[in-house]
């Protein structure tokens, strides 16, 4: 028998006692009067008044002293010393307490707060009663885990030992809420959209498909919400958001994962010159609420959130970092330069794809401050409005190498558009996966008449992965996507 095994089997037997003795060993509810930062914050008042209070929590620390024992109580808020002893519970509960509690078992303890004679904060228990008996103990050796990827199988013990990563999470959670109180002060309306589609669209991706057995058809789990979030446009919305699941059928990395957040923001009348200095506007604004500072530290590298942020034509970069002038090549040319830097362009890629894997290799990571790369060619978004020179209205926004933002003025001529769905499927006989689909739905909503608009979509685990200093998503996201063990 492995020594886990021991233990569960000790624990079991506490357990039998705990329920032989008519005591419920995993009750309902508690009479919990305060958390413990409640009892910390308030101490000389609660310990003059002499009142007895009740706190709840888990067992994290047990050391006996002749007829004393000291144990920690931890709840969400804190830690508290207990002080136990006989002559404050009487024979029977201090007894109990020794013989049938462990470390890591959920306790309500009833007592009085006091300080020791090291002036250490406590509470003089008086009863100790059991809330959640544990079957397995806690880790021993949890920090310095030589498989990573047991904290992730195991968030809950990593939440337990690992105050930095539940301090992570609990600040991704204040980002989404600024995001959306932002938003919603500007006149932006948070909106649902399907995520269960017959066609999937909005994005460059494969799609995860299901079976829809009430209409007898197949659906996919959504790539984007574009599609949709544009219809509302046509429909007479003029200033739109959705923050929600999407999914893309691709391989996971640092900083991709097959079911991510996504903010999608859709804003009728304005363009993407206007959304890049909302970009700035947002994201200055949630280090402000959340952080308190427009600074931050990304592995060793301080990130200066101050704007105006730089603007870097696409073109530009390309024909800085690698040599390669993107107007004088052809597709052929480029994708030969391509396999010479050793760069795989799947089947069907056309030049814009092409020079989008180039920039992803060669220049990503060289955009390390706040970036907008603006003007991609033509063709690398098929949804997105074209300027007189043959580029898009377009921008990404890259931080400490990530890309976080891509936004762009949106075609709203449903004849161009109904061309460009076209290409794509040209491209994805040729073998290219990731071309977008014809959407005849789409274009009837356009031939309905949508305004001028500009479209932005941000990865929110990435940007919440940037702010906490997380090397990867897999850290800023609670339960991600694993293989097997």
């Amino acid at each position: 028998m492995s020594r886990k095994e021991e233990l569960r089997k000790n624990r079991l037997e506490k357990l039998e006692k705990i329920i032989k003795e008519g005591t419920h060993p995993y009750p309902l509810s508690t009479a919990r009067t305060n958390t413990i930062d409640e009892a910390l914050s308030s101490f000389e008042e609660i310990k003059n008044s002499e009142k007895e209070i009740i706190l709840a929590g888990r067992l994290r620390s047990f050391r006996e002293h002749g007829k004393l024992t000291f144990a920690n109580i931890e709840d969400e808020s804190g830690s508290i010393q207990i002080f136990a002893s006989e002559t404050f519970m009487g024979r029977s509960i201090y007894e109990s307490f020794l013989e049938k509690f462990d470390i890591g078992d959920i306790v309500e303890v009833r007592g009085v707060l006091f300080l020791t004679k090291k002036e250490e904060k406590s509470i003089k228990a008086v009863d100790i009663k059991i809330l959640s008996k544990t079957l397995l103990p806690l880790p021993e050796k949890w920090h310095g885990i030589q498989d990573v990827e047991d904290r992730y199988r195991k968030r809950y013990l990593d939440l337990l030992f690992n105050k930095e990563i539940k301090n992570n999470f609990e600040n991704r959670s204040k980002i989404l809420k600024e995001i959306r109180s932002f938003l919603d002060t500007k006149g932006f309306l948070e909106v649902e959209t399907p995520s269960l589609q017959p066609l999937y669209g909005g994005a460059g991706a494969r799609p995860f498909k299901t079976r829809f057995n009430a209409l007898s058809m197949d659906f996919y789990l959504r790539i984007a919400p574009e599609l949709y979030l544009k219809r509302l446009i046509v429909g007479g919305f003029e200033k739109v958001y959705e923050m929600g699941k999407c999914f893309r059928n691709e391989g996971i990395d640092k900083s991709h994962n097959p079911e991510f957040t996504s903010l999608e923001i859709y804003w009728a009348y304005a363009n993407y010159k206007q959304m890049m200095s909302f970009t700035e506007e947002m994201l200055t604004h949630i280090l402000k609420q959340v952080f308190k500072k427009t600074e931050i530290w990304y592995e060793e590298e301080k990130i200066d959130f101050s704007t105006p942020w730089e603007r870097v034509q696409f073109s530009d970069i390309i024909r800085k970092e690698t040599g390669i002038d993107l107007e004088e090549i052809n597709k052929e040319a480029l994708r030969e330069e391509a396999e010479k830097m050793g760069i795989h362009i799947e089947k069907g890629a056309d030049k814009a794809k092409i020079s989008d894997e180039i920039f992803k290799e060669k220049c990503r990571n060289k955009l390390r401050q706040p970036t907008f790369v603006i003007h991609h060619p033509e063709g690398f978004q098929p949804l997105a409005k074209s300027l007189s020179d043959g580029v898009l209205a377009s921008f990404q926004l890259y931080i400490a190498g990530w890309e976080v933002v891509n936004a762009f003025s949106e075609l709203n001529d449903p004849i161009e558009q109904k061309k460009r769905f076209k290409e794509q499927e040209e491209m994805l006989k040729e073998g290219f996966e990731e071309a977008q689909r014809m959407d005849e739905d789409f274009i009837t909503a356009l031939e309905h008449g949508m305004p001028p608009c500009v479209g932005f979509g941000m990865g929110v685990d990435r940007l919440c992965a940037i702010l906490t200093g997380s090397h990867s998503l897999r850290e800023i996201i609670l339960f991600p996507a694993m293989r097997k063990k």
